[in-house]
């Protein structure tokens, strides 16, 4: 029977071709299919819904329902059997559909007459197209043989959608890829950026989904797999001793060398398609199954089931990394996700990146903030609607991603872009002369880092200093521990570029959204509450002590700050501080070259060490706010998570409050403090923690010129008495007050 099925199955298929090879319309063309299919099938009825935008479905095309129905019939997505069919890319297979859970009559199709009714989804690589329907008057359930031929037939129908076989006279649908396309996502990395579209990992395009010799398909399909099973193994074999890269090439080697997922590729060639088609077929089955699972090791299984097939479909479409194509001058890299490493690799040529997926806090989103490279995450389809050489316009401000934007858009996205220039162009004039407000009150501007890269930033944006220097991006790029030798020479250098200035090191900030891809994954519930930071590096002292022999080397000689990450209590401070001072006893005793001076400061990032004894705030030589971590502790809101973490405000009267106790217990006890974090980059922001007293303000580089214009032009006395009055009428927050300030300031 089964047998039977896939050779009329190759017929249908066949006539498919000849349709599609045929000269017809779009419009025309889905007419034709739509009468093969139904007259193949035995059915009196064959429909196609497409995607008219993301939650609507149209009827495009039909054989036996009212032709007047065409273009006119819409659903949203969910709605009726179609709509179910859309949204939970599930097949439905029912002998009495007006009795189906979900069904929506629409009388205008006349469908009222037919029961059965078999709805399968059209869908490419995870991406919903459509909706292929069959109905019968006869009250039966389809076989499993009719069930498959028509997925494969929806397969086929996503090919020629993608390839815009569907395209012309009728309108049948717009030419994919051609229109212009809004998405949006989470703000990674601030900023805006207008280039072309980069691909990370180019679209396999299969041009040809219907096979003519499946024997010959078959072969190709089989040498292709031997190919992939030697290049995993050589992986595998590469791997060292590396356990984690390990057990992820050993879950490659057991889909590689899993015999039902060849026997289902086999099947789908026997049934008509090309090998190419199969393994997109199986593909798009295992993303619609990642979309669906709720459990974690599931969905990492079949993501790598999905990267193997990526690989298998570049060995038989000969569509590898090196396409031949060449990197447009203003690249902007849209990718589904990518590592730090990789990222690294592109660097500084980058205008700026799109993700489909990645979050705020990944370690793509810490490189981005360290090259200035404007970043969105989470914005889905981008990876499915973009080609390389798209015109793409980067809205980091907003999250926005305007991919072939119209000339509307486009114009007043570069009016934008030249407002932005022309404002760096008024602070640059400014750069040399320092954060003094109307009142006399002079604030420290520091600039955030982590690359070499950055260095050059610190003479060009006017910072005073490195307010951070994250240490953790050169371990979180590699794929084992960095040297000591290595990272002594890498903050030599630094030190060197940095001219004298200051440079706070930040000593390793990992844990949380940071994980070593070579230190064993810990399973917590709430990671960022977890083991992390200087909890690492007190239950890790070796690696502690490795970091701070390489930063006092590195010294040679020179003032050396360095700062602990995370310290929630006295005793974690006096316990890290005591492994620096053994770290250079043991230096002196073998004879290195001692720092002049060392500056030994805590960042301050959890509310219980603003409430630490006042012996702490003595002992500590500088206190940083760690602002992100801070605020997300304060509202007990994960930074995370897009649905609260812009609930709450910085200029929250209780935040800012809390805030001013820290700067009153460092005034107590003349110590010095600062505030890092994404808000101290923010004008209107720095501006309140300028004024409730914090002195020192550290950010990214590009940021410093807007904050330190504003603060030149208000009085910090009269921002204070604005914060003041809003605190006494019991306003939650502070921004409409201070922002009415601002403007008045503008205008004077």
């Amino acid at each position: 029977m089964a047998e039977r099925i896939e050779t009329e199955s190759r017929k249908l298929l066949g006539r498919l071709r000849d349709a599609m090879a045929s000269d017809a319309a779009g419009q025309e063309r889905l007419d034709r299919i739509t009468h093969l299919i139904a007259s193949s099938m035995g059915c009196e009825v064959c429909s196609i819904y497409l995607f008219r935008d993301e939650d609507t479905l149209e009827l495009c095309a039909t054989e036996g329902l009212n032709p007047d129905a065409v273009h006119q019939t819409r659903m949203k997505l969910g709605e009726g059997l179609v709509g179910r069919v859309a949204k939970s890319t599930n097949v439905i297979n029912t002998a009495d559909a007006p009795q189906a859970k979900g069904f929506r009559y629409m009388p205008e199709t006349g469908e009222e007459i037919y029961s059965s009714f078999l709805g399968v989804p059209i869908q490419r690589l995870g991406e919903r197209l459509g909706v292929l329907v069959v109905q019968s008057k006869a009250a039966r359930e389809y076989t499993p043989d009719e069930v498959y031929a028509l997925e494969v037939v929806a397969m086929v129908l996503a090919e020629m959608t993608e390839l815009g076989a569907f395209v012309g006279d009728g309108a049948a649908m717009s030419a994919r890829h051609t229109q212009p396309v809004m998405l949006r996502g989470g703000v990674g990395q601030e900023g805006v950026a207008e280039g072309h579209v980069w691909l990370h990992e180019p679209r396999v395009v299969v041009s040809n989904p219907i096979a003519d010799d499946p024997a010959a398909e078959e072969e190709r399909l089989i040498a292709a797999v031997d190919e992939l099973r030697l290049s995993v193994d050589q992986m595998l074999s590469m791997a060292d001793n590396d356990k984690d890269q390990k057990q992820v090439f050993e879950a490659y080697r057991m889909f590689a060398n899993s015999k039902g997922w060849l026997r289902r590729m086999c099947e789908d060639i026997a049934s008509g398609l090309t090998a190419e088609a199969a393994v997109e077929k199986e593909q798009s089955l295992a993303r619609t199954r990642m979309g669906q699972a709720t459990d974690a090791y599931l969905r990492e299984r079949l993501a790598d089931l999905d990267d193997l097939s990526n690989r298998l479909l570049r060995i038989l479409t000969g569509q590898g990394a090196d396409t031949g194509a060449e990197m447009p001058l203003d690249p902007i890299l849209v990718a589904r996700n990518i590592g730090p490493a990789e990222l690294l690799d592109y660097g500084r040529t980058l205008r700026g990146i799109v993700l489909e997926e990645g979050s705020v806090g990944s370690h793509a989103a810490i490189v981005a903030r360290a090259l200035a490279i404007p970043l969105i995450v989470n914005a889905g389809r981008i990876t499915n609607e973009a080609l390389n050489g798209d015109y793409v316009m980067v809205d980091g401000e907003q999250g926005i991603v305007h991919l072939r934007p119209d000339d509307t858009v486009a114009t007043a996205f570069r009016d934008k872009i030249a407002m932005q220039a022309a404002a760096q162009e008024r602070y640059a004039s400014i750069r040399d002369e320092p954060a003094v407000s109307k009142c006399g009150t002079v604030i420290g501007m520091q600039m955030n880092a982590g690359l070499m890269a950055d260095l050059p930033s610190l003479e060009n944006s006017g910072a005073e200093g490195v307010g951070l220097f994250r240490t953790e991006l050169q371990f979180l790029v590699r794929n084992q521990m960095p040297k000591r030798s290595d990272l002594s020479a890498l903050y030599a250098r630094v030190l060197d570029a940095a001219g004298g200035k200051r440079v706070n090191f930040r000593t390793l900030d990992i844990g949380s959204d940071k994980v070593l891809p070579y230190m064993k994954p810990t399973d917590e519930p709430n990671p960022a509450l977890g083991w992390r930071a200087i909890r690492v590096g007190l239950d890790k002292p070796g690696i502690m002590r490795m970091q701070l022999q390489a930063l006092i080397r590195a010294a040679n000689g020179r003032p050396l700050t360095v700062m602990f990450p995370f310290i929630a209590q006295l005793e974690e401070f006096r316990s890290a501080r005591a492994e620096l001072v053994k770290t250079l006893a043991r230096e002196k005793r073998l004879g290195h070259v001692l720092p002049a001076f060392i500056e030994v400061g805590a960042m301050l990032e959890t509310p219980s060490l603003a409430f630490a004894p006042q012996i702490f705030f003595e002992e500590v030589d500088f206190l940083s706010i760690g602002g992100n971590d801070l605020k997300q502790f304060f509202f007990a809101a994960d930074r995370e998570n897009e649905r609260v973490r812009r609930r709450y405000d910085t200029l929250n009267i209780s935040f800012l409050t809390f805030l001013e106790d820290i700067v009153n217990r460092c005034a107590a006890t003349n110590t010095a403090l600062s505030f890092c974090g994404e808000d101290a980059g923010r004008p209107v922001e720095a501006l309140c923690l300028a004024a409730i007293g914090i002195p020192s303000l550290s950010m990214r580089p590009a940021s410093i010129g807007p904050v330190k214009s504003l603060i030149r032009r208000c009085d910090l006395g009269e921002v204070r008495d604005v914060i003041l009055r809003a605190r006494d009428r019991g306003e939650m927050s502070v921004r409409a007050d201070v922002m009415e300030y601002v403007r008045a300031q503008h205008h004077t």
